[in-house]
């Protein structure tokens, strides 16, 4: 399609250039059925293929449908010609976080927010087996109501890329933000990393400046191995601890979410306008609370039911075939039968059973394989009040190990309540075709 048209694929009217790289560009849209402004990405087949940029293309698509949030930028389809790559993203309407930091530092209780939900974001992350590896403020982008979208997943990684060790040993990310340990090339845990980036981001945003800096990056990153910095005397005595525990160049020691989120400065406020989740922005995810009701599992509508039929699954345009490590249960029960069979299941497996939030559970095996403990999510998704979709995935450990558990002991142990498994087959795409088809009056994705 030639982007002179205006219209992209008879569904999205082209506006505004909002901006461009070196093999992409991003311009304003709304979505001629709906009227929702979105932001669509055009990626040239060609230059990503002469750079070498291919792979990660592959992995922000295929990390943006796993991580579906309120404060992560929401991926809603993707499209594609011979030459062209299409995604259609939320827009965006506050630009990025960098903006407001450029030039002067935030008020405390504004950074606190921003902070807040960007943490909420990367936890969320993390439970699906996601580690971004480029947090920064470019990267974070506000809506129209000034909350936080994490955004630009192409450094990401993904649970299964660790080696044998456990660990990740790819070097990327931007040298400011990025943590010490990932520039040895010793290996890294992806979810430090993370937190590491966030704690420059934490200090940036209340100093209004890097705490490491210098034209010369090795002395930077010599700055960076050994904690060298300072606080301005605005900082709080409890934002200084906080920032110190994030920044420890040591990961063993280094804070964790949990502990970041039940410290006491992290928890001071509330956070106003928190995103609704049945805006058109169709952000995808519970916002994480103590108090969730854990068999209350997010639900699917159309646009979610397509992405999960094999005959509408765009991405296999630009992705080869590997090794499954997610598999799909229809099951015609209650969510809290399933979440009680799910935890029999486990346990008679010999697996640690913990729930993290509404409709996730989290299967970890008791003893280290080949690649690290096994884990593995179990999601539920509503398609009506007793009708639900299981979702197995794999975020840590050996594949071969995660077939056996899958085929040997998890898929015969709920033989008995399941309705139909989807590993491809035709029977079970005619069956979500039809429900899209009860339910096509539904055209904006919603949470899930």
């Amino acid at each position: 399609m030639d982007i002179k048209e205006k219209i992209l694929m008879g569904r999205y009217e082209l506006g505004r250039l909002l901006g461009q790289g070196a093999f992409a560009k991003v311009y304003y849209a709304r979505n001629l059925t709906t009227g929702q402004s979105v932001a669509i990405k055009v990626i040239d087949k060609e230059k990503v293929l002469r750079i070498g940029l291919m792979n990660q293309i592959k992995r922000e698509i295929s990390v943006m449908k796993r991580v579906r949030h309120p404060n992560i930028l929401q991926l809603y389809e993707v499209m594609a010609t011979k030459t062209k790559i299409y995604y259609a993203l939320e827009y965006a309407k506050g630009g990025e976080l960098f903006d407001k930091v450029a030039n002067e530092k935030l008020q405390e209780h504004i950074a606190r927010k921003y902070f807040q939900q960007l943490i909420n974001a990367v936890d969320f992350c993390h439970s699906r087996g996601v580690y971004h590896r480029d947090l920064k403020p470019e990267n974070l982008l506000l809506d129209e109501d000034e909350n936080l979208k994490v955004s630009d997943f192409g450094l990401s990684a993904l649970a299964d890329s660790k080696h044998q060790d456990g660990l990740l040993h790819t070097t990327c990310g931007t040298p400011a933000y990025v943590a010490p340990e990932v520039i040895t090339r010793r290996g890294y845990d992806g979810d430090k990393a993370d937190i590491w980036s966030c704690g420059v981001i934490l200090y940036v945003l209340l100093a209004g400046y890097l705490p490491f800096h210098d034209t010369n990056l090795v002395e930077m990153y010599r700055k960076m191995g050994k904690a060298e910095f300072k606080f301005p005397s605005w900082f709080q005595p409890e934002a200084r601890k906080l920032v110190l525990r994030m920044l420890d160049p040591n990961p063993v020691n280094r804070i964790t979410i949990p502990k970041i989120k039940a410290n006491s400065w992290f928890k001071k406020g509330k956070l106003s306008k928190e995103p609704s989740l049945n805006k058109a922005s169709g952000s995808g995810a519970t916002d994480v609370a103590e108090n969730q009701d854990l068999t209350k599992p997010p639900n699917m509508n159309a646009f979610d039911i397509i992405t999960l039929s094999p005959g509408f699954d765009l991405t296999t345009l630009f992705e080869e075939p590997r090794q499954k490590t997610e598999a799909r249960f229809t099951i015609w029960r209650h969510a809290s039968v399933i979440i009680t069979k799910l935890e029999e299941v486990g346990k008679r497996l010999g697996m640690k059973v913990g729930k993290r939030e509404a409709g996730l559970l989290k299967l970890e095996a008791m003893k280290e394989g080949k690649k690290g403990i096994l884990s593995i999510n179990a999601e539920i998704f509503e398609l009506t009040p007793y009708v639900h979709l299981v979702e197995m995935k794999k975020c840590n450990g050996d594949t071969l190990e995660y077939q056996k558990v899958l085929n040997e002991g998890l898929r015969p142990g709920l033989q008995d309540i399941i309705w139909n498994s989807q590993d491809g087959e035709q029977e079970q795409q005619v069956r979500l075709e039809q429900q899209h088809q009860q339910q096509q009056q539904v055209l904006i994705p919603r949470k899930c």
